[in-house]
């Protein structure tokens, strides 16, 4: 699970829903990049770090810098 992406979005106050279709991709789709049974292609990435207003490249780094973005 991408916990700190969850973290990202709820931070947003906004729904799984409301962030794919900002993002352009699917309800499902986006699920499954959020709870780790999918990673996102580069295109993916930019278009919901976009939304998110983080790094797109978080997406690739290794869990130890995942958890220090997570908190910052």
């Amino acid at each position: 699970m991408r916990k700190w992406l969850k973290n990202m979005r709820l931070n947003k106050k906004m729904t799984q829903k409301e962030l794919a279709e900002l993002a352009g991709i699917s309800r499902s789709t986006y699920a499954m990049i959020e709870n780790g049974q999918r990673n996102p292609s580069v295109e993916v990435a930019k278009r919901i770090a976009n939304v998110l207003s983080f790094d797109w490249t978080y997406f690739f780094e290794d869990k130890c810098h995942i958890s220090c973005i997570a908190t910052a």
